[in-house]
């Protein structure tokens, strides 16, 4: 897969402590990468996925700030990647309310410095920079938004990934334009094993399975747009190995931007998502008063455009609904029987991308069916 470009391939990825940077880092690790990490020491959730999957035995471990550019600098002196994925990031919107100041910092700040770090190391091959769907402004379209669209966001979270997008769009066209290849990358919300984030409706409802307690479901007719966590990082991989290959075909890739969503049959509401992982987790109960507010309005859903990744990159969803959900209530059911046992729990994500490959393989998807 990937035309195996990413084996012997130095990979740096920042943020590769936190749920969506972990299953990267795993999955690089099983292409046969060599992979560094940077990454705050503190680990984001408790548990976490990292220390789960004992990823920081497997790579080179840096610890810092982002927003330090000094002690980012060096690390990636020192590691010299030929490719770096950037994930680091405060990524969540309530957060950016209580501290603006640090979300705009370690978004903005913490782009520009991942650049500017960037445009100083020789030998780099390509950046895969990661924001957020979040970066166009939310004007309550009915359709999905497009890579050309407006940025922007009201919240301070939004914000700062829309300010990412133009510090990123800048050092391309300032430094860029040639070596190393850069593209910004964008997806929505994602749901898989090993997430334990604050707030978020699966993590709430796996804690409350594992304590065999019901979990009270605030918002049941909220509707998002659900898709795994393989598939954005789907996306990510497709499209850094299209830049390390110089893959212009069949449309130039670098210096573009690309947004990795799910169809729009996808989009399910919160009481879905909790009736179907009571299907696989026996016991699990939930309390949520549908008929309270059923047929209120809801803000429009900001959902993504996909089109320019299937003709730029030939890339396309791979799950359905039932499967994403499948594969996300099958790790967390996995992870309580076995204690979050860190070996058995590394083997079985292994498993996981390995049958989610296999799939993708089975329905045609093109990077799934490439070889060296």
């Amino acid at each position: 897969m990937f035309n195996g470009v990413y084996k012997n391939t130095r990979v740096l990825v920042t943020g590769h402590t936190g749920f969506k940077g972990s299953w990267l880092t795993a999955w690089l690790l099983s292409l046969g990468a060599e992979v560094a990490g940077y990454s705050l020491e503190e680990p984001i959730s408790e548990p976490n996925n990292f220390e789960v999957l004992n990823l920081k035995k497997r790579i080179k471990h840096y610890i810092g700030d982002v927003r330090d550019l000094k002690t980012l600098s060096a690390a990636i002196q020192e590691f010299k990647p030929e490719i770096i994925f950037h994930l680091a990031a405060q990524a969540l919107v309530r957060p950016s309310y209580v501290d603006p100041v640090a979300t705009f910092e370690i978004n903005a700040v913490g782009t520009l410095n991942v650049l500017e770090s960037a445009r100083l190391l020789p030998n780099l091959k390509a950046l895969v920079m990661i924001t957020s769907d979040k970066c166009y402004r939310n004007d309550e379209w009915v359709f999905g938004y497009r890579e050309t669209d407006h940025l922007g966001g009201n919240d301070p979270y939004s914000a700062s990934k829309a300010c990412a997008e133009i510090i990123i769009h800048s050092y391309i066209k300032s430094f860029f334009s040639k070596s190393p290849k850069a593209v910004s990358v964008r997806a929505g919300n994602v749901i898989g094993g090993g997430d334990w984030g604050v707030d978020r409706i699966v993590p709430d409802c796996a804690k409350s399975y594992a304590a065999n307690t019901p979990v009270n479901i605030r918002s049941p007719w909220a509707t998002r747009p659900w898709q795994h966590v393989l598939e954005p990082l789907s996306g990510y991989l497709w499209t850094g190995a299209k830049l390390l290959l110089n893959d212009e075909y069949p449309i130039a890739v670098n210096g573009e931007a690309f947004n990795f969503g799910p169809p729009s049959d996808v989009n399910q509401n919160v009481a879905s998502v909790v009736e179907s992982l009571s299907t696989f987790w026996t016991g699990f109960e939930s309390r949520m008063n549908k008929e309270d507010i059923a047929g209120k309005k809801e803000c429009t859903l900001l959902k993504l455009c996909c089109d320019k990744s299937l003709a730029h990159l030939n890339w396309k969803a791979c799950l359905e609904f039932k499967e994403t959900i499948a594969f996300t209530a099958e790790w967390y059911k996995t992870y309580y029987a076995k204690d979050g046992k860190t070996q058995d729990m590394y083997e079985y994500t292994l498993k996981q991308i390995k049958n989610y490959t296999q799939k993708a393989q089975e329905r045609g998807i093109f990077w799934a069916s490439l070889k060296k």
